[in-house]
């Protein structure tokens, strides 16, 4: 009795507390659960879209935010729905108390930053995913505390390190996706402890190591996927019957060993089969095609041995195959797509291929494919793509290919393919969006039947024997043309025109993006028009065509273009200044032609200006110092022009420049200390110019130098030991200067150096005779002061320029006028011919050196001859 009088007290107590707890646990909560998404609002820096910005506000109810989802019973926030908002911020630690919170989604936003610890609060959460933001650090232990959690997706972020073992105590979970992140270590094996698991993806994680064979003990798994990791070892078997696994994907890893054959046996509904791009070996298991459900199949990249199993016919559903062989699957009727890329795949195309009616995709590219296509090609009514490029595939491409209207992609580049193109080509294919038969050997006209092809992308007929006239209305009815490749073939204009009127007609061609024409005696102008073209025209390229006339300055409405490049040419006039509207530019090349004026300082506002080449024009005055304010420049090429002056100081601070030619103008001044600041340049080239001064020795901090020219200028001075510090230089021409002193022995370092010129300056002593200098000749030391050698060189005295006269034809002898010029001149010519007439092959100078050359001492001659009419070139 006196046990139940204390009980009732007590039990009156204890009520009234938990009714007290409960009302004060209600209203408290529904106030944390507003905190803590009024928190998440503060810790967003961008909401583009505004809509936490104007939404969540205390002013409304917490369930009527966007976004925010309340359970009916409890009022309390139980789905948090902020995918596809565009969000950057990060994620506060208030957030953990959201107590009742079942479903997270932070999917394709750019938060960033950790995974707050207070997270580990939500035990309800059965969906959560932070998929495709910036979250970094380690993937969070106490994940594995969710043990209600049937989703967790945390691909397309930057977390790091091993997987934690805790996450594989989650036997709620469904779906698991990794990919995408910077993780280590291998697998865990306790994996296999996910009895519900349906969906791994681990795509691209970085994981190491076996697979575990637990993962085969998961019979719930539908899809595994772990493409692109350092995978290493054998292929593991599976020892239960995995009935729901439909794709199976370890492509892109470093597995070995071939396959077992139980692993099929236990796999019946397998429809996608990914093994491609690692080093099995061996034969291809029978059991595989005894998968009936069995639609796509890549093996590609492996080592793989003898035939595809004749049950391969049996797969009724099959449409995809990546194998090593090809003769057997041509007697699949079912097939549907063959895709054999780099397979290794040797021998003709079986004509048998022609039964396949069902085919609408052939892929054999990048093989070693010989022979001819087979006529039965064209039994394929349903193709529509063909795909044989950089195969050695000949003859003619058979007509009855051109006859099956659904074709909408022909891809044969890169073969011995001869022959025409049919001259109806644009009627026959009303579908046809992509011809690709470049590097072959076809020939004939231009089929004018192709401005019909109204569904044209892309047009690529370069690098074969094609000729003829393009037609001025080529583009009239391509509306949809992206890409044109015309190149290296011997293609005209319209000869009643001076125009390039096919380019007008391109107009048409809203979409158009590139457009190159090199290679071909086009023999016109460039029609005002051009500044019509696409406005998301890239790249146009028209070298050596035979252009003539002037650059229209409607260049500079194409807003988009990237590269433009006119080169050897006969272009005349100036350069256009409205050139530098072009913001997105990035390549520049006008060399070779015969354009005048000065150099149009608007360059400098081409921000992304990467490529700039004005070679061997007639462009006067001086360098534009701005042009030292690209920084993105990484090649500068205005060598045989008639500039002046001085180098601008500015370019000695383009830090990034990878090639600097200034060869062949008047340029005067000294080399500057600041030329040590060109610390990646490869290729420096200032020959025969007019500078003077000593060369400075901080050149030696060149150490990625390859290419120096400072010959026929007036420097003079010592050659600095410093250049023994140039470790990668390969030419090194410092010849017809003032120079004087000794060859330093610390040039002996110098391994990588192939030719070395200091002929015809003032030096003296011993020739270095260890390291590169053992190959050099005499040749690379004529007419010095006092050099003397190891008996080979036969080095002799400076005597060449002044035994000029005793030698040449008394015809070329005129001291009416420029003597001095002249014999400078005939000096070069016979060190030039020494030079190519060396008794060991490879001590003779490249013809296309030798040519360069005698460029160079042709402009030299002309100018310091005051622009005399003759020349001895």
């Amino acid at each position: 009795m006196r046990n139940g009088c204390f009980l009732i007290p007590f039990t009156v107590i204890l009520w009234s507390s938990f009714v007290a707890t409960l009302v004060a646990d209600r209203v408290t909560s529904i106030n944390t659960d507003q905190d803590a998404l009024l928190a998440l609002k503060d810790h967003i820096v961008n909401d583009p879209q505004n809509r936490l910005t104007t939404n969540w506000t205390a002013t409304t109810s917490v369930c009527d935010w966007v976004g925010v989802t309340c359970g009916t019973r409890h009022r309390r926030v139980r789905a948090l729905k902020l995918s596809h908002m565009g969000l950057t911020g990060t994620i506060p630690p208030h957030l953990g108390n959201l107590s009742f919170l079942v479903f997270a989604s932070f999917y394709n936003n750019s938060f960033r930053g950790s995974v707050p610890d207070e997270l580990a609060k939500l035990r309800r959460l059965k969906y959560f995913t932070l998929q495709k933001n910036y979250f970094g650090g380690e993937i969070p232990s106490w994940f594995g505390s969710f043990t209600r959690l049937h989703t967790l997706s945390l691909a397309n972020n930057s977390f790091t390190g091993a997987i934690p073992p805790s996450l594989f105590h989650l036997s709620e979970l469904d779906g698991l996706d990794l990919s995408n992140n910077d993780l280590q270590g291998p697998i865990p094996g306790e994996i296999g402890k996910l009895p519900k698991l349906r969906i791994l993806y681990l795509i691209h994680t970085g994981l190491s190591g076996s697979i575990p064979s637990a993962i085969f003990n998961i019979s719930s798994l539908q899809v595994i996927d772990l493409t692109g990791n350092m995978l290493s070892g054998s292929m593991p078997s599976a020892n239960v019957t995995m009935s729901s696994l439909r794709i199976l994907d370890f492509g892109s890893n470093n597995l070995t060993g071939s396959l077992p054959s139980n692993l099929f046996n236990n796999l019946p509904n397998l429809e996608g089969l990914y093994l491609s791009r690692n080093l099995f070996h061996g034969q291809i298991p029978a059991a595989l095609f005894g998968c009936k459900q069995l639609k796509i199949l890549s093996l590609s990249y492996n080592n793989f041995e003898g035939k595809i199993h004749k049950d391969i016919r049996n797969l009724t559903k099959f449409y995809v195959a990546d194998a090593e062989m090809l003769s057997s699957i041509s007697d699949v009727l079912s097939l549907e797509l063959l895709n054999l890329q780099n397979s290794g795949l040797t021998g003709p195309i079986p004509s048998a291929i022609g039964n396949l009616t069902l085919l609408w995709n052939i892929g054999l590219v990048d093989n070693n494919l010989t022979g001819t296509i087979p006529p039965e090609i064209g039994n394929l009514v349903n193709l529509k793509i063909i795909s044989l490029s950089a195969n050695r595939i000949g003859g003619p491409i058979p007509v009855r290919i051109f006859n099956i209207s659904s074709l909408r992609s022909i891809e044969m580049a890169g073969n011995y393919l001869s022959g025409h193109l049919p001259s109806s080509i644009g009627l026959q294919l009303p579908n046809l969006e992509r011809l690709l038969v470049g590097e072959n050997e076809l020939s004939g006209p231009f089929p004018v039947s192709l401005s019909n092809a109204s569904e044209l992308l892309t047009l690529e007929l370069n690098s074969n024997f094609f000729f003829g006239p393009i037609p001025d209305a080529f583009g009239d009815g391509l509306r949809n043309l992206r890409y044109l490749n015309l190149g290296n073939n011997s293609y005209t204009s319209n000869s009643l025109s001076s125009e390039l009127n096919f380019l007008t007609s391109l107009t048409n061609s809203k979409n158009l993006r590139e457009v190159i024409l090199s290679l071909n005696p086009l023999k016109g102008t460039l029609p005002i028009s051009v500044g019509n073209l696409s406005s998301s025209l890239e790249d146009l390229v028209a070298d050596s065509c035979q252009i003539k006339g002037s650059i229209p300055e409607g260049i500079g409405n194409l807003s988009n273009l990237v590269l433009l490049s006119l080169q050897d040419n006969d272009l005349k006039g100036t350069i256009p200044t409205t050139i530098g509207r072009l913001r997105k530019f990035q390549y520049l090349s006008f060399s070779g032609n015969n354009l005048e004026g000065s150099t149009p300082s608007d360059l400098s506002e081409v921000e992304n200006l990467a490529f700039l080449h004005l070679w061997e024009n007639k462009l006067v005055g001086s360098i534009p110092s701005c042009l030292g304010k690209v920084s993105s420049l990484r090649e500068l090429s205005m060598g045989a022009n008639n500039l002046t002056s001085t180098i601008p100081s500015t370019l000695w601070r383009l830090k990034d420049i990878q090639l600097l030619q200034l060869s062949s103008n008047s340029l005067s001044g000294s080399l500057p200390l600041d030329i040590s600041n060109l610390k990646v340049v490869r290729h420096l080239d200032i020959s025969g110019n007019q500078l003077s001064g000593e060369i400075p020795s901080s050149i030696g901090d060149l150490i990625d130098l390859a290419y120096l020219s400072l010959s026929n200028n007036r420097l003079q001075g010592p050659i600095s030991r410093s250049f023994g510090h140039m470790v990668s230089l390969e030419f090194l021409d410092l010849s017809r200067n003032n120079l004087s002193g000794e060859i330093p022995k610390d040039m002996e370092k110098l391994t990588y150096l192939k030719y070395f010129n200091v002929s015809f300056n003032g030096l003296q002593g011993e020739i270095p005779g260890g390291g590169p200098f053992k190959k050099f000749s005499a040749r690379s030391f004529l007419g010095n002061e006092a050099l003397c050698g190891s008996p080979q060189m036969q080095v002799q005295p400076y005597s060449l320029p002044g035994a000029v006269t005793q030698i040449a034809d008394a015809n070329l002898k005129d001291h009416g006028q420029y003597p001095a010029a002249k014999k400078d001149c005939l000096s070069s010519i016979l060190e030039l011919a020494l030079q190519c007439s060396a008794e060991q092959p490879e001590e003779r100078i490249d013809i296309e050196d030798a040519l360069t050359a005698l460029k160079k001492i042709k402009a030299k001659f002309l100018k310091d001859s005051r622009g005399i009419g003759t020349s001895y070139i």
